[in-house]
């Protein structure tokens, strides 16, 4: 699985994308908000990619997102710990997601890996048009 988020203007227009690859199968999901951040945008690619999941799944998920991938492998614990809190005692950001993000990663196996944007990754490259097909629906209303 690969995903992306994209917003126009920090927060503004946003859009998520992800796209699934199983045994010769391809599923390709957008959506978008009108008013959203690009944080938000990436954690709602993740969740959605996952969440269509029907069964738990062991999944290879590609990220570009240094946030999604430090969230959710770093700082997610202690967050859960501290009443979601950061370590400096103010509310975590994005909680919701987070919280939605952290049920969708207890139902599957993941490997997490991160990838460089805009740098030719052919799966990181086609979340990144879903984004932003995401971010076109939105604006056509």
């Amino acid at each position: 699985m690969w995903t992306d988020g994209a917003c126009k203007g920090n927060p503004g227009v946003g859009g998520w994308g992800s796209l699934l690859r199983s045994n010769g199968h391809e599923r390709e999901l957008f959506g978008g908000e009108a008013v959203t951040t690009n944080n938000r945008m990436e954690l709602r690619a993740v969740i959605e990619g996952l969440r269509v999941l029907k069964e738990p799944c062991r999944v290879d998920l590609h990220v570009d997102s240094q946030y999604v991938m430090q969230g959710v492998t770093k700082w997610i614990a202690g967050w859960k710990r501290n009443g979601w809190r950061t370590a400096d005692k103010k509310p975590v950001k994005n909680q919701d997601l987070w919280q939605d993000l952290d049920e969708q990663v207890a139902r599957h196996a993941i490997s997490w890996h991160w990838v460089k944007g805009h740098a030719g990754d052919p799966g990181n490259e086609r979340a990144d048009q879903l984004a932003n097909k995401g971010v076109d629906e939105v604006r056509a209303g």
